[in-house]
């Protein structure tokens, strides 16, 4: 089991650690989790490559014409003025052109046609002139032009796509290019969910007074699911150290990482904090970020003996706030990243994050990096950006709106309009 050690951390507070400091300590300790399976190429999309794809052939298997024109010998140019040159017939992409390009020859070719024997260059046909079976081409050609050669993409026998890579549509065609059918994938990631609150109901059911319904398990429920994690919904577990103890327990041993939303704070009835140290180890439970201070991570301990034997290590836990813009940005901070890493993504990717020229006055205090929610825009060919309007962690409604993430470092204090600030692009995440 891996064991928590940070005694030899320069800086160390669990009490209030920088956002970046936070994220570069929990992905340090962070291993990819162990065994994989192999599926078919369509069933790959999302998933993390297992094992290096050997290409088994080359790509392309033979030299080809990058466009149509005419296939001739570079030889036969004329050093000043056009070339005259004979048709002696046509190269079609998979039907190729049996016969051997002689001396003051050339050949019809399609793009992606196979090269006929003898040349090395193919003159596109908008630059050309036919006068009955003579061509004329322009001066200026030259060999090797328009031409693809035997192997340029990919080799036979070296990897095409390596180990680590996220599957996309692209990795998908390359695959598929080959002729490979199947290809080994990183197991998904097995993540245990669970709200935390007396005040919580689920939806369906009518509101109690003072009661909320339970919005966090659904958001959680999109972005783990969006990330092709294997989701275990757990439901709402009350305030109850026994019930929350019970919950840790399960959830450790049947998943890899346990995700839980509100009690992390130092409220009366929150209990994450002292279970995590009761059941586990806690890396650090405070975080200097705003939504989101609250925020435990660390190890819960599993206590049974799995079927085949074996005792499972535990389970990875991220205690996320109870506010629900909270929740967000504390995932995609924190628990998104770790996930990545967990799920063999290698090297795990930031977000994408450019200036852009704020448009309104924002607060800020200094002593903690602020993730308010903007939206984006151009003005005038510049990237502007301005806040969604109220930022409180509990208005669901900005994230909503939000197009990307107003990045205001530990040190910044409050932001004047027309000032830069540094943006993170939502787009394709959220």
């Amino acid at each position: 089991m891996t064991t928590l050690n940070f005694s030899c951390l320069d800086d160390y507070d669990p009490d209030s650690l920088h956002v970046d400091r936070a994220r570069r300590i929990m992905l340090d300790m962070l291993p990819a989790v162990s065994g994989h399976e192999c599926v078919f190429v369509r069933q790959a999309l999302g998933r993390v490559l297992a094992e290096d794809v050997i290409s088994p052939v080359d790509v392309p298997a033979h030299d080809n014409s990058a466009m149509d024109g005419w296939a001739l010998r570079s030889a036969d140019l004329a050093a000043e003025g056009e070339t005259r040159l004979k048709n002696i017939g046509t190269a079609f992409a998979g039907r190729a052109f049996e016969g051997k390009v002689s001396r003051g020859e050339t050949v019809r070719i399609m793009t992606g046609a196979v090269l006929p024997a003898g040349v090395d260059c193919v003159v596109v046909q908008e630059v050309s002139r036919v006068e009955g079976d003579t061509v004329i081409v322009p001066p200026g050609q030259r060999a090797d032009q328009n031409i693809r050669r035997a192997g340029e993409d990919l080799k036979a026998g070296k990897p095409a796509i390596a180990a680590g890579k996220l599957l996309r549509p692209a990795e998908l065609g390359i695959i598929a290019s080959l002729g490979i059918a199947e290809v080994s994938v990183r197991r998904r990631v097995r993540v245990a969910l669970f709200s935390t609150g007396d005040e919580l109901c689920s939806i369906g059911t009518p509101l109690f007074p003072g009661a909320v319904y339970d919005s966090n398990r659904y958001t959680l429920w999109g972005m783990l699911t969006r990330l092709g994690c294997d989701v275990i919904d757990m439901g709402v577990v009350k305030d109850e150290p026994a019930a929350l103890e019970a919950a840790f327990r399960e959830a450790a041993n049947c998943a890899d990482v346990i995700v839980t939303s509100g009690g992390v704070s130092v409220g009366e009835a929150d209990f994450i904090k002292q279970l995590m140290q009761k059941l586990g180890e806690v890396a650090f439970w405070k975080i200097a970020m705003k939504p989101g201070r609250p925020m435990a991570f660390g190890r819960i301990n599993a206590g049974r003996i799995q079927p085949d034997g074996e005792s499972k290590p535990g389970a990875w836990l991220f205690g996320l706030p109870g506010n629900p813009v909270a929740v967000m940005v504390t995932f995609y901070q924190f628990a998104r990243p770790a996930l990545l890493k967990l799920m063999g993504l290698d090297p795990v990717p930031e977000f994408p994050t450019f200036p852009a020229r704020c448009v309104e006055d924002i607060k800020k205090g200094k002593g903690r990096t602020e993730f308010q929610r903007g939206i984006l825009f151009q003005e005038n060919g510049e990237w502007c950006v301005r806040p969604t309007g109220h930022q409180g962690s509990g208005v669901l409604s900005s994230m909503a709106k939000a197009d990307c993430f107003i990045v205001l470092e530990h040190e910044r204090g409050k932001v004047s309009a027309g000032e830069t600030v540094q943006v993170q692009l939502m787009t394709g995440l959220v």
